[in-house]
């Protein structure tokens, strides 16, 4: 897949505000501060485009990002992280509702790639997400951050915890290690996309 342009689209709480020219959406999931920023920025290769953050949370909307490859145009979609603690209760369930409401109406969401740390073993809130992914029926992709700061003769064991933990023995489900920095397997995640998309 060769990414031709991109840019944010909408940001949005509700269905009435998601965009609304029947485009393949791509959502992604994860941990805050779990990289989606930064795994859109590369995949899209620009830098800025979707805003990085050190204070967990931040994201408090979904964001659509608008992109124009060579094969077709789709939205990846970056939805609010989870497991932040400076929000209050009231806060993370509106945002679970939000996130739920998208991932269960949208006709147009073709997959998810939820990110976790594959510098620790997933989290409660990491299974949980995943185990929902799954009640989805979605195509998953599993998306194993910051590997540049694991030894490469770690990666092995990082898989195998995650395969471990998530159970990941399922046919709908891809695993990838990835890091933005150097790169790994971002085109093994422009390919994910791109079948999801070939699909009807």
């Amino acid at each position: 897949m060769i990414i031709n342009q991109s840019e944010f689209a909408v940001s949005a709480v509700k269905a009435s505000q998601y965009p609304k020219d029947g485009l393949d959406e791509i959502a992604l999931a994860g941990r805050s501060n779990v990289g989606k920023s930064s795994l859109i920025n590369t995949l899209l290769q620009r830098k800025n485009l979707a805003r990085t953050s050190s204070s967990p949370g931040k994201t408090q909307t979904l964001n659509f990002y608008r992109v124009d490859s060579d094969q077709a145009d789709f939205y990846l979609v970056d939805v609010p992280g989870y497991g932040y603690a400076k929000v209050s209760k009231k806060q993370r369930e509106e945002f679970g509702e939000m996130i739920q409401d998208y991932l269960e109406t949208r006709a147009y969401l073709k997959g998810l790639i939820l990110l976790i740390d594959g510098r620790h073993e997933p989290t409660a809130d990491d299974i949980a997400m995943y185990d929902y992914s799954q009640y989805l029926n979605l195509p998953i992709l599993i998306v194993a951050t910051k590997m540049d700061k694991i030894k490469k003769n770690a990666f092995n064991k990082t898989e195998a915890a995650f395969r471990k933990h998530l159970n990941l023995n399922k046919d709908n489900v891809t695993f990838l290690p990835f890091s933005s920095v150097t790169k790994l397997n971002v085109d093994q995640v422009k390919n994910w996309i791109e079948a999801r998309l070939d699909e009807e």
